[in-house]
């Protein structure tokens, strides 16, 4: 074996570590929105985990392909959902705080 296999061995085993975290990210936050019982908890272990776990799984696609027009596709992806996904939390939640009338007993609201 040659310098450039071991160096791709190991690129693959770590795009490979990252597609997996990045999917048990995913699959945490699946069992978290089917075990919250508020909407809006419900909202942000959805959106954190959503934007952490696609992050992550990306990234290992970037490791696995290496850098060629495809990874200039999957940056692009990446910045596409950082830029969207709590744009869309943050929409649905104010939703739910305008329109629901027992916001009080669900949360608790702090002054400064």
């Amino acid at each position: 074996m040659n310098f450039m296999d071991v160096l791709n061995m190991i690129r693959f085993i770590l795009g490979s570590s990252f597609l997996f975290i990045g999917l048990l990210i995913i699959i945490l936050a699946v069992i978290g929105v089917y075990r919250l019982g508020y909407i809006l908890n419900r909202m942000h272990v959805a959106a954190t985990c959503d934007t952490m776990g696609i992050f992550l799984m990306l990234v290992g696609l970037v490791l696995i392909e290496g850098f060629t027009f495809t990874t200039i596709k999957l940056a692009l992806i990446i910045i596409f959902f950082w830029i969207t996904s709590p744009i869309c939390s943050h929409l649905i939640s104010k939703v739910e705080a305008n329109t629901n009338e027992d916001i009080d007993l669900e949360c608790e609201e702090v002054k400064l």
